[in-house]
């Protein structure tokens, strides 16, 4: 009856823990399920089953061959019976083997394919709204999906079988001798308390420590994805002091878990107690009920058996509740339905779509950001196929118009219509079909170019793609590089130049032919030539077509059928370009402001013959690809030339791993202690257990109740002193874990902020791979502290002690019985090694996944755009196709290794029966002596099973040690705090480039200098211009040493940049990039990114010389608005002036501007322009530009042409060149581009 409610107990506690886990099972794992569910019981059967027969061999042993006829052949018999047993243990554990781990990798891939579907079909407001969701993608799909696979493979079987092997001890107990089992039964409630208190306790904690694992993860995952920004600004340090004040609060809980655990292990001690109550009661009844002494000793162990096991499955529920807590987080995502449902087919579809779209009296405000308005009151009207331009200052709404009629978000008030429709009314698949997006980030994924281009149209043929290539202008440049339209574009596609990355963006819009074309800046990023290639396809391609397009550069919307010009959310003027300037209104001022510039206005470069002009681009492109790429050829170096790079010796690193420990020593000193301790209470239990076996034969009842006495008292003891051994055990090993991870993941994230450009530029060195190493690495070495060794040290400890008092007792026995001892380990160990084999592999799978995953989430808008969800996911099954396979392959060799296990330890115990029958039979030794050597050697054997089944753990955290080392071990190629370094208190700024040779190191073979030369002249400008690839970029990668040259020197003030110590140069180096980067953290604290010690005065001044303030002090926080993942929540003029305010508050001595200006609209690019004049006066200024309009005032203007400067002089003096000029030729592109 007791047994029973145990049972059910049991029971509810895994249903209740475990119904999540099991939601995303299909028939066959159901039908493996249920067959590994029999497999499960039958192996936990075999146990009580076993020990049925054993209490008729014990009664005939302690009878004795001279009280029994047939002595030998009886025992025979029953030994034989127990072969059976072992025979059908094989067959049960195989099956609990095979089918577990085989369900539990379909299972888990399901859920991970599930859940990022469920992301994919998230709104975007959903990730506005949460700060570090890229990281917390990664994590849910790499760390939660290894939560659960676990739980299901190996955690669900242990505890059915622990469960079965109860219920089956009690069965038994019950069969054989009912008044012992009866009135011990509520003792097994005693072992279960302090389990299932200890996972209530472990599942908040478990939960806790998950959250409060995300957020060091998302400091990291921001560092490491914008580690150029870092660089530059010297943020390492205020990085780290961000990362390790996150993980203070990790540690802390994880020292409270550690607690928990000794606590709870602890208890177990209380088996010691009843088993003193068992020896007391049982001498009652074999002196006054006459029980035979051999059914009373093996019902005694069967209670003991039936509560430890019932506690080893009550362990498991940790698991589960760590599961549970994983799966629920996954269906949370996996149920939420976003309030615009991309998956959801609700919705007409139009008959015919003419492309008339109208917005009417529109309100928004962004959901991050109810408080300030974004679009009042707006109104517009697009006929279908007419081309209407969106112009107005940055933050006026133009973007916010785009995903309003991409149905990103819905308004709070009014409509969007679609040919009348309301665009709500329709089916959101259909209705994003209709449109094809550029916007000015354009989004890239790792793969090749061709796959991007494909996300237009997943069915297009090859033709079409280079059609759409062609009709973008993109063609001439994909078949230049090394592997034409398969060349890897890199993350976020670091391969390729802004311009490459835009043309690609729009031959992706091209291929869909789509009614309403969106151009959201979609040339902003490209140089003169390019432009208005790309401004003619473009113009080709929205024949027909209604477009909207939103434009800064209003040279490139004068021919659009109608301007609508936006202020502060609402339409101000609308017209074409010629009534607006004939109204003389806002149009005309802004248009008068660009006019100055406009004269130069196109963008990059280039001869006027588009030829060269092409190619030129080409190279620059590759060169920019190739400086990727030098990511990656130096990784490959790493591991061929140079062995010391890649150090693959796990076993001496888990020394140094300790060595790392070395401050927590009184800790290590303590848990070791403990450890050693608790090793000898296991043998004195089992010694005390055999002594009062020969007792129940004694004639003398004196004597029987005296050793009874005592032995019981001994057992009374062991149990508080196992109680706290234990807690000293886990407290102190877990404050060894915690303080190890914590400094792990310091010193990585330390070490990797310290590499060059190019390794990040490798494939394998992806943000997301970064990140989810340091999360899982670290944390897999704090499960080998902090669980594992303290095992170790407690099984050595026993096993020498066992083995020693084992050999003195009777060393025939012992010698027979440690001679099985090697199989069993053996059969646990070889398990081990596949098992080992695999997890190297299935975590590699498991990164590519990763890098799926992050990719998918940084590029939300442009799936969620062009409906390319199910593309992604095919993407992703196909990354899992490789783990898969080796899950089969797994399933096999953990069934057979589980089968062999359990079969040869109860073979074990037939031999040993069978052995003890001879050796009694020859008198060669005393029943006494056999039982005592029997139970230590058994019990101590089963520890050695349980301790070997851990070096799964034990394998996968030697490889997670070695790939810490890897990273702690690499040299930087580039060392930014060499303390020999020259550092300067101030620097001039004279610049010299004296014959340099370049090629990106992960693409050597594509050069960008060959003996290149430019000086660039203290407190003067300097421009660079020229075609997109011709090696701007790369001169300020140089400037900032990013990279090294091959050959030839970069020198600063005279002296050589490797000379310095570089981060006290770069402290002196300002640099606003084209493309900023903000991290997740208020306004304020990305401006004073580096100099954390400025006052809010010089933040705000520098904030007003940026022209940033008067946008920031609209916020409803000012300075204090949080700027979400990478600066979502901001527009892409306002991000830009932050950027620039972040450089201005550094007071450099050089200032590199690389398109600093590209992305902004008129009025803030005038007033961003003065600010950066300002600035400039009396630094060293080198200005990257497309535009010509904006470097005219420079001191000198470079011209580059493929890697070389074909003209140098003042733009007067470079007019004056005439037609011949390089210069003068793409002012006059530009101009014609103004004009036309």
């Amino acid at each position: 009856m007791h047994a029973g409610r145990a049972k059910k107990a049991a029971g509810a506690a895994a249903l209740a823990l475990g119904s999540s886990v099991f939601s995303h099972a299909d028939a066959v794992d159901v039908a493996l399920m249920a067959l590994g569910l029999v497999g499960a019981v039958g192996d936990g059967m075999a146990t009580p089953l076993r020990l049925l027969i054993a209490s008729r061999i014990a009664n005939d042993l302690g009878s004795g061959p001279d009280h029994l006829d047939q002595f030998t052949s009886r025992i025979n018999a029953n030994v034989i019976k127990i072969v059976f047993i072992a025979c059908a243990a094989w067959v049960m554990a195989f099956l609990e083997g095979y089918c577990w781990a085989r369900t539990a990798e379909r299972q888990a891939s399901r859920m991970r394919a599930r859940y990022l579907q469920a992301v994919l079909r998230q709104d975007v407001e959903y990730f506005d709204l949460r700060a570090g969701s890229t990281s917390e993608v990664v994590t849910s799909v790499s760390n939660d999906s290894l939560v659960v696979q676990d739980a299901l493979a190996e955690k669900v079987p242990s505890f059915v079988m622990y469960v079965s092997t109860f219920a089956g001890s009690y069965v038994v107990g019950f069969a054989l001798l009912w008044r012992l089992t009866l009135v011990t039964l509520p003792s097994a409630l005693l072992l279960i308390f302090p389990g299932v208190a200890y996972g209530r306790a472990l599942t908040d904690l478990a939960r806790r420590i998950r959250d409060q694992y995300a957020r060091p993860g998302a400091v990291a995952e921001q560092a490491v994805s914008s580690v150029r920004t870092v660089y530059s600004f010297v943020a390492e340090r205020a990085t780290m002091a961000r990362f390790s004040a996150a993980l203070e609060e990790s540690a802390r809980l994880g020292l409270r878990q550690g607690l928990a655990k000794g606590v709870a292990v602890g208890s177990n001690g209380i088996a010691f107690a009843i088993y003193a109550f068992n020896i007391w009661y049982g001498s009652r009844l074999v002196m006054y009920h006459g029980y035979p002494g051999g059914t009373v000793f093996v019902v005694s162990s069967l209670i003991v058996i039936g509560g430890v096991s019932l506690g080893s499955a009550l362990s498991n529920v940790k698991y589960f509740s760590e599961a549970t807590a994983a799966a629920e987080r996954t269906l949370e995502m996996i149920r939420r339905v976003p309030k615009i449902d991309s998956e959801s087919a609700a919705g007409e579809e139009l008959a015919n779509v003419a492309g008339e779209v109208e917005f009417k009296h529109v309100d928004f405000c962004y959901p991050s950001r109810p408080g300030s308005p974004v679009l009042a009151n707006f109104s517009l009207r697009v006929p279908a196929g007419h081309t209407v331009a969106l112009v107005g200052q940055s933050g006026s709404g133009k973007s916010t118009a785009i995903a309003l009629l991409e149905r990103f978000y819905d308004p709070s008030a009014g409509e969007v219509a679609l040919d009348g429709v309301d665009i709500r009314r329709l089916r959101l698949k259909w209705l994003r079909a209709q449109m094809g997006l550029v916007s000015q980030e354009p989004a890239m994924f790792a793969m090749s170019v061709r796959e991007n281009i494909l996300f237009g149209k997943e069915d297009a043929t090859g033709e079409e793609v280079i059609a759409a290539a062609k009709a973008a202008n993109a063609h001439s440049f994909i078949s230049q590089l090394p592997q034409g339209y398969e060349t890897q574009v890199g993350e976020r596609g670091a391969q390729m130049s802004g311009g490459q990355k835009q043309r690609i963006a729009i031959a992706r819009a091209i291929l869909r032919s789509p009614k309403i074309l969106l151009l959201d800046e979609a040339t902003s990023a490209l140089d003169t030539e390019s432009e208005s290639i790309v401004q003619e396809a473009l113009d080709v391609a929205s024949k027909g077509r209604t477009t909207i397009v939103v434009a800064h550069r209003l040279s490139t919307i004068r021919n659009a059928d109608s301007i609508a010009v936006m202020q502060s959310g609402a339409v101000h003027e609308l017209g074409s370009h010629s009534e607006l300037i004939a109204k003389n209104g806002m149009y005309s001022s802004l248009v008068r402001l660009q006019q100055t510039r406009d004269s130069s206005e196109g963008g990059g470069i280039c001869r006027a013959s588009p030829s060269a002009g092409q190619c030129s681009s080409n190279t620059s492109k590759m060169l920019s690809s190739a400086s990727r790429s030098d990511w990656t050829l130096s990784k490959g170096d790493a591991r061929d030339g140079d062995g010391t790079e890649k150090p693959k010796a796990p076993v001496p690193s888990l020394g140094r791993m300790l060595l790392l420990n070395a401050p927590e020593w009184k800790h290590a000193l303590v848990g070791s202690l403990s450890a050693i301790l608790s090793g000898g209470i296991q043998p004195i239990y089992a010694y005390g257990m055999g002594s009062t076996f020969s007792i129940y034969y004694s004639k003398d009842h004196e004597e029987i109740k005296g050793k009874t006495r005592l032995y019981a008292l001994i057992f009374l003891a062991l149990v508080v002193i196992s109680f706290l051994l234990n807690i000293g055990q886990h407290y102190s090993f877990s404050a060894m874990g915690e303080y190890l991870t914590m400094r792990i993941r310091e010193r990585m994230l330390g070490k990797i902020l310290t590499f060059e450009i190019g390794w990040f530029d490798q494939d394998d060195n992806s943000s997301g791979v970064i990140c989810s190493q340091l999360a899982k690495d670290a944390n897999i070495v704090r499960s080998l502290v902090g669980d594992r060794i303290a095992l170790v040290v407690q099984t050595v400890s026993m096993v020498f002690i066992a083995f020693t008092v084992g050999l003195v007792i009777s060393w025939r026995l012992a010698l027979v019985m440690i001679a099985m001892q090697p199989f069993i380990i053996a059969c646990s160990y070889a398990r081990r090694v596949f098992l080992k084999s695999m997890s190297v592999k299935s975590i590699q799978a498991q990164a590519e996944t990763s890098k799926i995953a992050a990719d998918a989430v940084s590029n939300l808008r442009t799936i969620t755009a062009f409906s390319s969800q199910d593309r992604i996911l095919r993407l992703f099954a196909r990354a899992q196709d490789g783990p898969y396979r080796e899950s089969i392959r797994q399933s096999w060799f953990t069934g057979f290794g589980l089968g062999t296990s359990v079969s040869l330890t109860i073979f074990s115990w037939a031999l040993n029966y069978w052995y003890c029958g001879m050796l009694m039979a020859e008198r060669l030794i005393t029943v006494e002596a056999a039982f005592q050597t029997t139970m230590i050697l058994v019990t101590t054997g089963r520890v050695i099973a349980d301790a070997c089944s851990m070096t799964t753990d034990i394998a996968k955290g030697a490889d997670a040690v070695s790939s810490v080392f890897a990273i702690l071990d690499r040299q930087t190629k580039i060392d930014p705090d060499n303390p020999k370094g020259h550092k300067p208190e101030k620097i001039t700024g004279d610049v010299e480039i004296i014959d340099v040779d370049f090629a990106y190191p992960s693409r050597l073979d594509v050069t960008i200098f060959k003996g290149f030369s430019l000086s660039i002249v203290a407190g003067k400008s300097t421009a660079l211009v020229g075609q997109s690839g011709s090696g701007k970029s790369t001169i300020i990668g140089l400037i900032e040493r990013f990279y090294d040259p091959l050959k030839g020197v970069v020198n600063i003030d005279g002296r050589d940049i490797r000379a310095y110590n570089l981060q006290a140069l770069r402290r002196h180096i300002g640099l606003v990039s084209q493309e900023p980067t903000l991290f997740a953290g208020t306004i304020k604290e990305n401006i004073m990114l580096e100099a954390e010690a400025a006052s809010e005065a010089e933040v705000e001044d520098a904030a007003r010389s940026a022209n940033a303030h008067d946008f920031i002090s609209t916020l409803k926080d000012g300075y204090d608005t949080w700027c979400g993942d990478r600066g979502v929540q901001l527009s892409g003029g306002q991000k830009q002036r932050i950027a620039i305010a972040r450089a201005i508050l550094k007071n450099p001595a050089v200032l590199l501007l690389d398109e600093a200006t590209s992305a902004l609209d008129g009025a803030s690019e005038k007033a961003v322009q003065e600010a950066l004049e300002r600035v400039m006066v009396g630094r060293t200024s080198v200005v990257v530009a497309h535009r010509l309009s904006t470097v005219q005032s420079c001191d000198t203007i470079a011209v580059l042409e493929r890697g070389v400067v074909v003209e140098k002089g003042t733009h007067a003096s470079l007019m004056a060149n005439g037609r011949s000029g390089a210069y003068f030729g793409l002012v006059s592109l530009q101009q014609g581009g103004k004009q036309h």
